[in-house]
């Protein structure tokens, strides 16, 4: 694994948000309860249990599982946003390659959290639902962007540069529904061999 995509994957802190111990306890019982039994199969009884925290006590850091669920979607987006911001800078060739490698590695690694925003978003508020919303079209925006200055450098070949990022950003994102740890592919595998589709899906005439 390269330094760039070393440096981007160490800054990128999940738990940063929620300074206290409380709050860690209470946000990651509910990311498990979350992905083990869905938004609507969990209660605020599991989440309580999993933290060892008393029911009553949850509502004095957290509203309702919602907010739980908002809390955790935010961060993991704003975590996709700030990975692929950093990752699109400098020639752009290079930078796909480091966005798809370090985009893959935190969507195997922090497989739990990337599962939970990606596919309980229908269970957010409608005003929670858009600012996630907002969030993922900046994601998109970026990799667009960085597509479309590739194919005016002339190292991308690609007619459609929103299908592409779309595209990209899926590869990535699939990888949490399916990776297990200890299988056929490592992060690193998966790395590889993502950073050379897109590079082969763009028509990247360089790739570091």
């Amino acid at each position: 694994m390269g330094d760039r995509v070393k440096a981007i994957l160490a800054g990128l802190d999940l738990w940063a948000e929620w300074p206290t111990e409380t709050q860690r306890r209470i946000v990651g019982a509910a990311l498990e309860s979350f992905a083990e039994r869905g938004f609507h199969g969990t209660s605020l009884k599991h989440i309580a249990q999993g933290s060892g925290l008393s029911t009553a006590a949850l509502y004095v850091h957290f509203a309702s599982k919602e907010e739980l669920l908002f809390a955790l979607s935010r961060r993991g987006h704003g975590l996709a946003r700030d990975l692929v911001g950093q990752a699109a800078v400098g020639e752009p060739a290079e930078a796909v390659d480091v966005l798809v490698r370090a985009f893959t590695r935190w969507h195997a690694e922090h497989r739990t959290i990337a599962r939970v925003v990606q596919y309980e978003q229908g269970a957010l508020t409608p005003e929670h639902r858009a600012q996630v919303r907002d969030l993922r079209r900046e994601t998109e925006r970026v990799v667009r962007e960085l597509i479309e200055r590739g194919v005016a450098a002339g190292v991308l070949t690609v007619s459609d540069a929103r299908g592409a990022a779309a595209a990209v950003l899926s590869l990535g994102i699939d990888v949490a529904r399916w990776y297990t740890p200890g299988g056929r592919w490592t992060p690193d595998d998966l790395a590889d061999l993502y950073a050379g589709l897109a590079a082969r899906m763009l028509g990247a005439t360089t790739c570091s």
